[in-house]
């Protein structure tokens, strides 16, 4: 087993997402400020996400919808809610950002399968043939899936892409997904 697979990885994604965190620190405060003004406080949205080995734990996102609320109460759909800054903050993937605290605590790696909802992956696990597999490594921040295929991509799809991974990932690998992802 090669030196990045024994812990060569976890020092690079400590080191890349501190530097990350840093430099982007201008413009985590200034997308925080415009959510703020934007859609009101909070300003991240926290969402309960399976990890590796099915743990699960909180990601961390920039809020890009508003509570806005029909006569009944009830949220309005997504579509409603999703205004021009958080749809700016989507485009850019800015929203992500926020995402290198979870890379400096362990749960996610910058680069891996992207980890999804409960409730996907409880259906993606009796639907997809080795779906289970994901879970062998710590969901990243972006993957070979995302740089090879599009946003609505099938589950069967992104886990092609996600197992190719998971085969061969190395260094070179890694930079070279986060350079294309860059």
């Amino acid at each position: 087993m090669s030196l990045y697979r024994e812990g060569g990885k976890r020092a690079f994604d400590l080191a890349a997402a501190l530097a990350g965190l840093v430099l982007a620190s201008p413009v985590l405060a200034l997308a925080g400020l415009g959510v703020a003004l934007a859609l009101g406080t909070p300003v991240l949205f926290r969402q309960e996400r399976p990890g590796r080995g099915g743990r699960l734990f909180r990601i961390l996102k920039l809020r890009t919808m508003s509570d806005a609320r029909g006569g009944d109460g009830r949220l309005l759909p997504d579509a409603e809610r999703l205004g021009p800054f958080g749809r700016f903050l989507r485009a850019t993937s800015l929203d992500e950002l926020p995402q290198l605290w979870n890379v400096l605590r362990g749960e996610m790696s910058l680069v891996g399968p992207r980890p999804e909802r409960p409730g996907f992956v409880a259906r993606y696990l009796e639907e997809v043939p080795g779906y289970a597999e994901r879970f062998l490594v710590p969901p990243g921040l972006t993957g070979l899936a995302q740089v090879n295929g599009e946003y609505d991509s099938s589950p069967q799809n992104k886990l092609r892409y996600d197992l190719a991974y998971l085969a061969n990932w190395r260094f070179s690998l890694d930079l070279s997904i986060l350079f294309r992802t860059a």
